[in-house]
């Protein structure tokens, strides 16, 4: 049987799982996942972390698309790549500098995860090269992209980290868990 406590942090209500039977009465291994993306979208992230273990559920969350049930101090928003990256600091930037001051005010650690071949560090994105830029001069290219990406770690303490699409659910885990 799991009871909800309904914990107030910041201006937002998250609700903690507890069970009073597992693990002694211990906190169960549940993390959320955003609601509002498409289930279809994640799909192998959420068949990864439950193939390690973890319970998902899926509700509104503050920000990102992953974090503790018991636990929202750190976000995991997830990125196919870096084009989709591009798109959310473009097209997209309004809403997604929203969301990093949201975090940044709520004092939760929003980590960007980006699902990239080939980048492992912020560091190595100068180097990214944007199929775009060849129907579109006006394209980010990789040095522009990181200009940005850097920009939005030092304003808001966005956490910018790469892996692949087959390890992503087990990094998801390492980095709520407190890995870097």
């Amino acid at each position: 049987m799991i009871f909800t406590k309904t914990d107030y942090m910041s201006t937002f209500v998250k609700t903690v799982f507890y069970s009073p039977t597992k693990n002694g009465g211990g906190k169960l291994k549940v993390i959320l996942e955003d609601s509002r993306q498409k289930p279809e979208k994640n799909a192998h992230i959420r068949k990864q972390l439950e193939a390690l273990g973890y319970k998902v559920e899926r509700s509104k969350l503050y920000c990102g698309d992953y974090t503790w049930a018991t636990d929202q101090k750190v976000c995991i928003d997830t990125k196919q790549d870096l084009q989709e990256v591009c798109g959310n600091l473009t097209q997209q930037h309004e809403r997604f500098q929203a969301e990093c001051v949201r975090a940044k005010e709520a004092g939760i650690q929003l980590i960007i995860l980006i699902q990239e071949p080939g980048i492992k560090t912020l560091g190595e994105v100068p180097m990214w090269y944007n199929w775009r830029l060849k129907k579109n001069p006006k394209a980010l290219n990789g040095k522009k992209l990181y200009k940005i990406m850097a920009t939005m770690t030092e304003r808001y303490g966005v956490a910018w980290l790469f892996t692949t699409k087959g390890n992503c659910g087990k990094r998801i885990v390492e980095l709520l868990s407190g890995g870097k």
